[in-house]
């Protein structure tokens, strides 16, 4: 147990013998509360008993003693930011919502890993596990939920787990970092989160769910069927209309069995398949209970000195497990514990915005349809997008979003005004800035939301708090408001938003200041931040980045698209496919367009070595297309200018027949490895340069990088191939190989780096296969080497590569493993397959 005492109240007293004990463990000096305060206790640390306690210190400051039990050991935290724990994306301490310091700094005893298990409503005490008796004045119960566990045979076997809390995080963490393959029974949010997290770790998941289509409380069949194939496409088998039969297993889970007799192998199994509130407490001190602890509109209870918040109560017969229903009913109780005496909570209009292993859902009100109703539908499959709305009498009734859930605050508006829709019907599909005067305007679109509109669902946080926070305390900025609202502060979806009602607000006093150059127009984040999240939450298309997050254009522009569709590549060798439509022109064509609209081709020379047959092939190909010009390039190939687009496909068909294949002289991507002769013809060659050149490219070629990659093999330090001045360079030794890096010729000349010595050419070819994964991996595109490497500095690379043995390894089969997807001749492809055969067809003969 952990225990956070007031500081701040005068001088430590000891306990009052005329009040039973108060919160004072054995022989330790406690403060406590003064006669001049009220007494309250807080049951429950979660999110609804906090944002209580907070309501009630901005409305009433000093009013009460508080004193607040937890039964974890932590302090309150985000709960329905567990998910992103388990996945790594957060750490605990970023889901904090209020920390030690916090309850110190405002008077509160914070007693952590002690549940209250009994009250004598007589005495008006409660009592803890421990034994410890506190008195209180007022009583509040905030003990959330329980998660649900299926009563079949095994469910008790160790390896099954909820998912509430941080230990459940923990056993899952634990389960995943053994490998292996996870059941999550349920296919509401939890459990797919839950599945989402331990597939992101590796694991191999199944979700089973009893109902025909997920997350059915929440979206229509249609956007569960969605939802269920994106699931699969990220590599998540689901399992609908499976009813689990038992859990299998002697002293540990082995499997889970179905009633239809199929049986899928388990090394975990979460249980997600809903939860129950707990009103334990409550019913023991003979409180009024239904399917929770019953309140009135003021969260009082049957007992006019205790009440209760969140999950754990029933309210005009229903329950609640949303954060905004807890987060209102906070609201309302603190108004009343302040001494307000207007306040009623009179139920929620529920609605539902979240985001499902990276994917926007939303939905509000009734969407179930039938008879008397109307429905809206828009789908746009290549997107991802797909919306309905339910409308009866013109007012909308309910709505269903996936994919692009920015209007949800409006339609949640329109629902609750019950607002007489016939004059946007048309276009209310399209959302609230959809052919409006403001254009589109997403600052004009959110003014124009109500003060009641939620911005924040994870916090609560409505329009109207905001723009008062704003205008009141002078915020300017988004971590600003974040501070004083906490609007935004958890899963940052709302970040956009936010952004456009400081703008709205403020005007030009809202100067958004980047801390980091946006990736292009379409968007504010950095190229790192979308690189990270591509991996991180496992975006693998576009249209996902662009839902993700939140591109402000449909489908990108020039700048970012190339960039998206390198870093996807890079991201998800095999399963991404690549955008022919999302590459420059010249890896469009395969050929580096001239100044005449003629194109250049280059073939592979592999090492700079070529034959009598190749030779004559390329003269063949020059005479049979009367190409004007041969040239023999720096990177020791032959080029051929003057080629008309038309003829590309027949000139690399003869080119192919002599055995040569792109060079990619066009490519961001390695171009040549240059070569001296070394030591087969070099009085000098230490060792076989050629040779060795001759291998790195055959390891290369093919790879897709953020610019265009050069590699040379000197065979001794006169240095004839001048390797250092490539991307990555060897020069030869007597004692093996020196590697340099990060080098290059042009308009800027930088001579590299030297990286490391090796001895053999296995290690040569190793580190030049995890340096270019790491370049891949960490450069963003359009950087050169020479530029990646000023940037994050050569200690990181050596880091990386030279002192850590085990990523070096794990890079280079990276680029390895991403190698047998990439080098396939796109000259091939393209003259005896007919891919892309549009791109080399003459729109017409003119004049």
């Amino acid at each position: 147990m952990d225990m956070h005492l007031s500081s701040n109240n005068g001088p430590a007293v000891e306990p009052d013998a005329a009040q039973p004990d108060a919160i004072a463990p054995e022989g330790a000096a406690l403060r406590i509360p003064g006669p001049a305060k009220e007494r309250l206790v807080v049951v429950g640390n979660g999110m609804a008993g906090m944002k209580t306690v907070e309501e009630l210190l901005a409305k009433a400051p000093g009013r009460f003693e508080i004193t607040v039990f937890g039964a974890e050991p932590h302090p309150n935290y985000n709960r329905i930011m567990l998910s992103p724990v388990l996945a790594g994306e957060k750490s605990f301490d970023q889901i904090v919502l209020n920390s030690r310091e916090w309850y110190d700094a405002n008077g509160i005893a914070l007693l952590t890993g002690e549940a209250v298990e009994g009250i004598d409503r007589e005495a008006k005490t409660v009592v803890s596990q421990s034994g410890r008796v506190v008195p209180y004045d007022r009583l509040l119960i905030a003990t959330g939920s329980m998660p649900f566990i299926i009563p079949v045979p095994g469910s008790t076997l160790p390896g099954v787990v909820g998912f509430r809390d941080l230990a459940d995080v923990d056993a899952m963490l634990a389960a995943a970092a053994k490998g292996g393959r996870a059941v999550v029974i349920g296919g509401g949010l939890l459990g797919l989160e839950a599945a989402n997290g331990l597939r992101v770790k590796g694991m191999d998941v199944t979700v089973i769910h009893l109902m025909p289509t997920l997350m059915e409380r929440q979206l229509d069949p249609s956007a569960g069927m969605l939802l269920q194939r994106e699931l699969e496409r990220r590599g998540i088998a689901v399992l609908t209309g499976a009813d689990t039969a038992e859990i299998v297993g002697d002293e540990q889970v082995r499997a889970v069995r179905l009633k239809d007799g199929r049986e899928l192998p388990a090394d975990i199994v979460v249980m997600a398949v809903g939860i129950r509130p707990n009103m334990a407490l409550g019913r023991a001190a003979g409180l009024e209970c239904g399917r929770g602890i019953r309140v009135d509109d003021r969260m009082r209870t049957s007992d006019p000195s205790i009440f209760a918040v969140g999950e754990c109560v029933e309210h005009r017969g229903l329950t609640y497990g949303l954060v905004a229903p807890l987060f209102e009913m906070a609201k309302v109780l603190a108004h009343d514990l302040a001494g307000g005496e207007d306040g009623a909570y009179t139920g929620s209009v529920t609605s539902t915005k979240l985001k499902v292993t990276g994917v926007d859902v939303f939905s509000a009100g009734d969407f179930s349809g039938g008879e008397g109703t109307e429905e809206i539908l828009f789908r746009d499959a290549s997107r991802g997008v797909y919306k309905r709305l339910v409308l009866k009498d013109n007012r909308l009734l309910g709505a269903v979003l996936y994919g692009d859930t920015r209007d949800g605050a409006w339609y949640v508006s329109l629902l609750k005004d019950g607002a007489d829709v016939s004059a946007e019907r048309d276009t209310m599909i399209f959302g609230q800035g959809f052919g409006g005067a403001d254009g589109g305007d997403p600052n004009a679109a959110v003014a124009a939301l109500p003060d009641s509109a939620e911005i924040c669902g994870c916090n609560g946080v409505c329009k109207g708090t905001i723009v008062k926070a704003i205008t009141e305390k002078g915020l300017t900025s988004l971590d600003e408001v974040k501070a004083h609202t906490k609007a935004s502060a958890s899963c940052g979806g709302c970040s956009g938003t936010v952004e456009a009602l400081l703008a709205a607000t403020l005007g030009d006093g809202f100067k958004a200041a980047p801390t980091v150059k946006p990736m292009c127009k379409c968007t504010h984040h950095s190229h790192d931040a979308v690189r990270a999240s591509i991996v991180e939450r496992g975006l693998k298309t576009m249209a996902e980045v662009f839902q993700a997050m939140d591109w402000t254009t449909a489908d990108g522009c020039a700048s970012c698209r190339p960039a998206l569709n390198y870093y996807l590549l890079c991201a998800w060798p095999g399963e991404y496919k690549d955008d022919y439509q999302s590459r420059y022109i010249n890896e469009r064509a395969h050929a580096n367009i001239q100044k005449d609209g003629t194109y250049s081709v280059v073939p592979r020379m592999w090492g700079g070595l070529t034959s009598a047959s190749e030779l004559r092939a390329i003269a063949d190909v020059v005479d049979k297309f009367a190409i004007p010009t041969v040239k023999v390039t720096g990177g020791q190939r032959i080029d051929l200018f003057g080629v008309k687009k038309e003829d590309l496909p027949a000139v690399w068909a003869d080119l192919n027949a002599a055995g040569m294949v792109s060079g990619h002289a066009y490519a961001k991507g390695l171009r040549t490895v240059k070569t001296c002769v070394g030591s087969e013809w070099c009085r000098f060659g230490t060792q076989d340069s050629t040779g060795l050149g001759v291998k790195l490219e055959r390891m290369t070629w093919g790879t897709w990088t953020p610019h265009k990659v050069k590699l040379a093999v000197s065979g001794c330090p006169r240095n004839c191939a001048e390797a250092t001045i490539k991307d990555l360079g060897v020069v030869c030794i007597d004692s093996g190989y020196e590697l340099h890096v990060g080098g290059n010729g042009g308009l800027h000349v930088r001579a590299c780096d030297l990286l490391v010595r090796v001895a053999t050419e296995e290690e040569v070819l190793e580190y030049t296969g995890a340096f270019m994964q790491l370049y891949r991996e960490e450069a963003r595109y359009l950087e050169r080497t020479a530029p990646w490497v000023e940037r994050v500095g050569l200690d990181h690379i050596k880091a990386a590569l030279v002192g850590d043995a085990e990523r070096r390894r794990a890079l280079n089969a990276r680029f390895l493993f991403s190698q047998s997807f990439s080098q396939d001749d796109p000259w091939a492809e393209r003259a005896a397959q007919g891919v892309d055969r549009h791109e080399f067809k003459l729109l017409a003969d003119v004049g």
